[in-house]
């Protein structure tokens, strides 16, 4: 294990590589609202859906499919693992992708936070595993509310006058990292990513804005999955913070999910295994 050095954080490491030009853009957008990028992006899906067709697993979904890919260009695009807090840039310790799910598919049913570590070793069967384990445990589970789920539950029905003071010194201590574990804990504002599957609604990916609370640096929409000709496509709604990366390591990136959803036998292999574009 690294040892930790100064300066750096429980869940994240100081990175000490920033040039100037990087330093002064965090000064002028000293928050994560403001250094907000949107990135509309029409993916070419034809062989994934082939390669998804061709599963026998009934379990694997396509949401699955996705956060395996996210997770391997995360992994061979360690920029797009950091965060800026307090004016200093950091690199996650891990990667752990979020999302949110319905108790139950009603309008007024409870929302649960749900975060899937993501290992090195993992693959699109492991991570189909993790993400069902971990919403049928919820489901089936009475006590539905943990870590940070149950804070907010219990936070959000006090009243104005005490609510307020109390998020704003939880937003002082997430500043200074030192927010208390039991709050960080199922808090998918404390992941590498958030996702939302859009497409289970029948609508096309949007933008969803970050937030200035927490270290996740980025959302993701996946939009439905849409047939046009021969082919099949899907619209993402990108929002990611641009003071972690420049544009073109975004562009890159974007180049390389498309490269591996036009391999998506790549998703089979280790998510931290080098992506060799050809």
């Amino acid at each position: 294990m690294e040892k930790r050095k100064f300066g750096d954080r429980k869940d994240a490491k100081r990175c000490r590589d920033i040039g100037g030009m990087s330093q002064i853009l965090i000064d002028l957008k000293p928050r994560r609202s403001l250094g907000e990028l949107y990135i509309s992006q029409k993916m070419d899906v034809t062989s994934l859906v082939n390669y998804m067709n061709a599963k026998t697993n009934a379990d694997l979904t396509y949401f699955h499919a996705f956060l395996t890919l996210f997770a391997k260009v995360m992994y061979n695009r360690p920029l797009l693992n950091r965060f800026v807090s307090n004016r200093h840039v950091y690199e996650h310790k891990d990667i752990v992708l979020s999302f949110v799910m319905k108790t139950d598919f009603l309008d007024n049913s409870k929302e649960i936070m749900v975060l899937i570590p993501i290992l090195e070793n993992d693959n699109l069967t492991t991570i189909s595993k993790k993400v069902s384990d971990k919403v049928n445990a919820i489901r089936n589970s009475n006590d539905r509310g943990m870590g940070a789920n149950k804070a907010i539950q219990i936070l959000g029905k006090l009243p104005n006058i005490l609510r307020v003071p109390i998020v704003s010194i939880f937003k002082l201590l997430d500043k200074w990292g030192i927010l208390p574990t039991f709050l960080i804990k199922d808090n998918l504002y404390y992941s590498s990513m958030i996702v939302s599957n859009l497409g289970t609604f029948k609508t096309d990916g949007i933008y969803h804005n970050v937030t200035d609370f927490g270290t996740c640096s980025g959302i993701i929409t996946i939009g439905e999955i849409k047939q046009e000709g021969q082919k099949y496509y899907c619209e993402l709604g990108i929002s990611m913070d641009e003071r972690i990366a420049d544009g073109f390591y975004f562009i890159k990136s974007i180049k390389l999910m498309q490269y591996i959803l036009n391999n998506p036998n790549l998703l089979d292999g280790d998510v931290s295994a080098k992506v060799e574009e050809k």
